[in-house]
């Protein structure tokens, strides 16, 4: 059970990567100094944006439910 739950929290974990990396910048920083403000400000909220956050929240419950369950079998065993 534990092997199975690491190799899903593995493979939950690098998709969370690529969600939060694939989604686009809303402050200054980084994205705003290589011209993406003007962008970000040109493009609205779409239904592919809300799609993405929520298939991002529903990873990461995915992925706090992988590591409490972790936690919980090995402290157990």
């Amino acid at each position: 059970m534990i092997f199975a739950l690491t190799i899903v929290l593995v493979a939950v974990s690098l998709l969370l990567v690529v969600l939060v990396l694939l989604h686009r910048g809303k402050g200054g920083g980084l994205s705003s100094m290589l011209g993406g403000s003007f962008y970000s400000n040109l493009s609205g909220s779409s239904v592919v944006e809300r799609n993405l956050d929520r298939l991002t929240v529903i990873t990461g419950v995915v992925w706090a439910i992988c590591i409490i369950g972790l936690g919980l079998l090995y402290k157990n065993s």
